[in-house]
C-alpha cells in the first residue's frame, strides 16, 4: 500500500466503514476511527497485523472459490 493510512486503505479497497473492518478484525469502529487520522507508524502492531490476517483471509477465500469452480468443472468433464 502507499503512505496511506493502512486503515483508510483497506477500508476503500474493501468498500467497507470502519465500523464494518472493526467488526470484521475485533476494533471497535470508534477505535478505527481515531486511528486513521494517525500516520502508520503510529498503528499498533496488533492493529497492523489483524488488518494483514484479515486481506489475507479474504485473499485465501477468494482462491478457493476459484478452486472449488474448477472442482466442478472437472466433475463434469469426468462424467
Amino acid at each position: 500500500m502507499t503512505d496511506e493510512n493502512l486503515i483508510k486503505a483497506t477500508c476503500k479497497e474493501l468498500g467497507l466503514t470502519y465500523k464494518q473492518l472493526g467488526e470484521a478484525i475485533g476494533f471497535s469502529g470508534d477505535t478505527l476511527n481515531n486511528m486513521a487520522s494517525k500516520p502508520n507508524d503510529k498503528l499498533s502492531v496488533q492493529l497492523i497485523r489483524a488488518i494483514e490476517l484479515y486481506l489475507e483471509t479474504i485473499n485465501l477465500k477468494k482462491e478457493l472459490e476459484k478452486l472449488e469452480s474448477l472442482k466442478a468443472i472437472l466433475k463434469d468433464l469426468v462424467k
